[in-house]
């Protein structure tokens, strides 16, 4: 029992205040690459000669190399030393920065950039697991409000910056200036951050070399199959059901290792833990919610509204101010009301604003955009914040550096599989609408033939009256798939903002949340795992 009130009652002997400044900042740098690089995407193709999917794998090399690393944080951090791995990450994250700006050719770029994600893999749960553990239960509201708001704000910076960046300056700078906060967040971890006694550096630490194995092959033909599937029409190609079939298998092979072998990369006891599994849950969705609204509100705007790449990345600014916003609310609020209620009110803001976006058309204006694009923002910060405090608040503090490292690999996870199923719901509900629109485009139609027929009859100006007619149907054929475009987009709005909804009964499974200031008690059913 004193072993673990011991390991509930440290202390870090600077100052947790201190500590956030070069934690955060190492965050905010990760966080910020995984977005930044979306608009000079182009660019970078341009001066690779590359094809526009070769260049995807700019993107998509850096979040498999993240999550491989993040689920084995906690044994890296045995290994290492928590402090020591923290430190080394983000010096690999800084370097591979570097030589992301020097590459002169796409194998190179990839080769930095799954260098870059494993640099910056063990950052988001070890900073994380800092901020829980460095901060008296009283004050854990406030510090994971501050954790939040650079995990919210960074991915939607991000494409603001990098087209700004790129416009003015040259794509390499957007992995350049990374190397000054990098360098920076470096020197002052290895000066401030501390170890608590069970994350030192521990001695005769093996290995899960099967496990690494089977994680490293799911990860890699999962991430390889949403990537690709629409593209090669999903299932219908031999190769995705190959590949998808290996995942799966890798993926069970990877889980049943943990479960029935000793000296794993992560622990599952963990999810016995109801509100740690809840809160997983939500997590998961609001992550796939937020990459994937990211992906789709700014090509809404450039392919149906003509924004230029950088205007659609500005757009994101009114949801970093909803963000600011929630900030300054769960700080101040958090010890004053039941967290859960805050978690239900930001769903509930999010599923609103993903149908508010559900009821766009093409006649709109900017603040169409920019208020629903606030309240999305309020929500993401209103949710996100207080349920990373609630899911872990029941676990112990040596269970969190595993905890955080599953949990941001589902989340990572999550990332994935939103950017991929919008990208196929649109092209899909297109098809959908698009069918369903040309049966109404025929000579039964007294309001198509009317339409066809004016139309032609003003271009009998400028040709002859075959070709207007022609030239009319046309121009029909084309608002019709402009249409059916439109209402793709309305449609994954919609579902996207149901989803929310959807997940907010599982907020029924949370426990009452502990008053600040009550006693730590460790239960001894916990204590047995």
């Amino acid at each position: 029992m004193s072993d673990e009130r011991a390991i509930e009652e440290w202390k870090p002997t600077v100052n947790p205040w201190i500590m956030v400044i070069p934690v955060m900042l190492a965050v905010f740098i990760y966080v910020l690459d995984g977005t930044i690089g979306n608009v000079a995407l182009p660019y970078m193709a341009g001066s690779f000669s590359a094809t526009r999917d070769e260049s995807m794998w700019i993107l998509t090399s850096y979040l498999i190399a993240a999550g491989i690393v993040i689920p084995a944080v906690d044994f890296f951090s045995k290994v290492f030393g928590r402090k020591n791995f923290f430190v080394i990450s983000i010096l690999m994250f800084t370097i591979a920065s570097m030589l992301c700006g020097m590459a002169k050719n796409i194998e190179f770029m990839i080769f930095a950039r799954v260098l870059q994600g494993f640099g910056g893999g063990g950052i988001l749960p070890i900073t994380q697991a800092i901020m829980v553990e460095s901060f008296p239960k009283e004050q854990r509201g406030l510090a994971m409000s501050i954790f939040g708001m650079g995990v919210i704000l960074a991915p939607i910076i991000g494409p603001v910056l990098g087209g700004w960046i790129t416009d003015n300056w040259t794509w390499p700078w957007i992995f350049y200036i990374n190397v000054p906060f990098g360098c920076a967040a470096a020197i002052l971890s290895h000066k401030l951050v501390e170890d608590p006694p069970y994350a030192k550096k521990q001695k005769n630490v093996k290995i899960d070399t099967l496990g690494f194995f089977y994680l490293t092959i799911w990860l890699v033909t999962f991430q390889t199959v949403l990537d690709k599937g629409n593209n090669d029409d999903w299932f219908a190609a031999t190769w995705i059901r190959w590949t998808f079939g290996i995942s799966m298998v890798a993926c069970f092979l990877f889980f049943h290792s943990q479960l029935t072998r000793k000296n794993t990369l992560i622990d599952l006891k963990v999810f016995k833990d109801k509100n740690y599994t809840a809160g997983t849950i939500i997590q998961v969705v609001i992550q796939a919610v937020l990459y994937a609204s990211l992906v789709i509100l700014p090509q809404f705007l450039q392919s149906m509204m003509g924004y230029t790449a950088f205007l659609s990345g500005a757009t994101m600014m009114p949801r970093g101010f909803g963000s600011l916003t929630a900030m300054v609310l769960t700080a101040t609020l958090s010890n004053r009301i039941d967290n859960r209620l805050m978690v239900v009110a930001g769903l509930s803001l999010i599923g609103g604003a993903g149908l508010a976006f559900g009821m766009l058309n093409l006649q709109i204006s900017n603040m169409n955009i920019a208020i629903p694009n606030y309240f999305m923002g309020m929500g993401m910060g209103l949710a996100m914040v207080p349920i990373m405090n609630l899911s872990v608040e029941t676990l112990r503090n040596d269970q969190m550096t595993n905890a955080t490292g599953i949990q941001n690999l589902l989340k990572n996870i999550g990332s994935a599989v939103g950017t991929s199923l919008v990208a196929t719901m649109l092209t899909r509900f297109a098809q959908v609408h698009q069918y369903m629109l040309v049966g109404k485009c025929n000579e039964l139609n007294n309001v198509f033939i009317e339409r066809v027929q004016s139309t032609a009859s003003a271009l009998t100006a400028y040709a002859n009256q075959s070709m207007a007619h022609y030239m009319a149907q046309y121009s029909m054929y084309g608002s019709l798939v402009e249409q059916a475009n439109l209402w793709a987009f309305i449609d994954s709005f919609r579902i996207f903002g149901l989803i929310c909804f959807l997940v907010i009964p599982l907020m029924l499974l949370f426990k009452k949340p502990k008053k600040a200031g009550a006693p730590v008690e460790v239960k001894e059913s916990v204590m047995k795992d």
